[in-house]
């Protein structure tokens, strides 16, 4: 059976494009075209497809308030395009926190016809979305102290969390981070599969939510009790000797740079016991050879469940590989990472 797809874009050129991208493809039914947001909204509930592809920046309702508005009527995957510049970056996460599933980004600017570059990735996350279930989870807001000055890392004692997660993971993470208090005594890696020029937005954005310091990670970095670091787009990140966060430009893992599993496995080799490992919501299985090695090394292993995650397959190898110590609802994760 196809996967019946909405294209929504105002450029009637980016629309035809996109359409006979996914109609010479054969998998894909493209069953309606829109041309801006409020249109997109009653082609969705009057054609019901199984996933919608849409545009930001478009009149009468932009790509996030339509997204919103379907979200409320008719739950369905959405996939984003994203211009690829820091403020379509920020246009993206609004569109993510409405409740869209992933992003691509436009080849070259707002309008191309040449989607050639990004034909892969389009297809891969359409096929993989069909089937999701959406969610909006409003973030958790967390006021942050001011002064607080947070210790260094000593070379015994205090844990390293290392968090793999991709389809999902934004709106995820705004449940989990933002929820640990600012006396957390532990700190935290955030593999997130995302492009480079994302990565520091979604730092950013976390970091304004949290109690928690959160920047994207620098090479050289030595983790903190008390900070995250999200690892850059198309770096892998890797913690040496000392527990130094160094930035590589190795081959993709599992399709993947950055891969949870190269963080997970360099923790795993340098913390020991005081690795953590938590895998959640995202397409694949990268997580589940990174949570492998810190159970290996006697850390500590979780995931997050299938009922909280809108996409189950990262955690979903780990918990089948038989590595994980425990699976948690999303809302249960912070209070168990505080716990510890």
């Amino acid at each position: 059976m196809k996967v019946r797809v909405l294209v929504v874009d105002d450029s009637l050129f980016m629309r035809a494009a996109v359409a006979k991208l996914l109609t010479a493809d054969g998998r894909f039914e493209v069953i309606g075209q829109a041309k801006d947001g409020a249109d997109a909204v009653d082609q969705a509930l009057k054609l019901t497809p199984d996933v919608v592809t849409m545009d930001f920046n478009m009149p009468r309702m932009n790509g996030a308030e339509a997204v919103r508005a379907i979200m409320a009527k008719r739950a369905t995957p959405v996939i984003m395009f994203s211009a690829h510049t820091k403020q379509g970056a920020r246009e993206t996460f609004e569109a993510l926190a409405a409740g869209a599933v992933d992003f691509v980004t436009k080849p070259a600017g707002e309008v191309s016809a040449d989607l050639r570059g990004i034909a892969d990735d389009l297809i891969e996350k359409l096929l993989g979305t069909a089937g999701a279930r959406p969610r909006v989870f409003a973030p958790i807001q967390a006021s942050k102290p001011k002064g607080l000055q947070m210790s260094t890392w000593p070379p015994t004692g205090p844990r390293v969390l290392i968090i793999g997660v991709s389809t999902g993971g934004p709106a995820a993470l705004s449940r989990v981070i933002p929820a640990l208090p600012a006396t957390t005594r532990f700190s935290t890696v955030i593999v997130q599969h995302m492009p480079a020029s994302f990565t520091a937005q979604l730092a950013d954005r976390l970091n304004g939510l949290s109690a928690v310091s959160v920047r994207e990670a620098r090479d050289g970095d030595i983790p903190a009790a008390g900070t995250v670091f999200v690892a850059p787009g198309d770096r892998h990140l890797e913690v040496s000797d000392g527990g130094v966060l160094r930035l590589t430009d190795g081959p993709p893992v599992n399709g993947c740079r950055p891969a949870a599993d190269v963080t997970m496995a360099s923790a795993a080799r340098v913390f020991g016991r005081r690795a953590i490992g938590l895998v959640m919501t995202g397409m694949g299985r990268d997580g589940a050879a990174g949570l492998t090695a810190i159970k290996q090394a006697e850390g500590i292993t979780l995931a997050q469940d299938k009922d909280s995650c809108v996409i189950f397959g990262m955690p979903k190898a780990a918990i089948d590989a038989g590595v994980v110590d425990g699976v948690l609802a999303l809302d249960a994760i912070a209070a168990r990472l505080s716990s510890l």
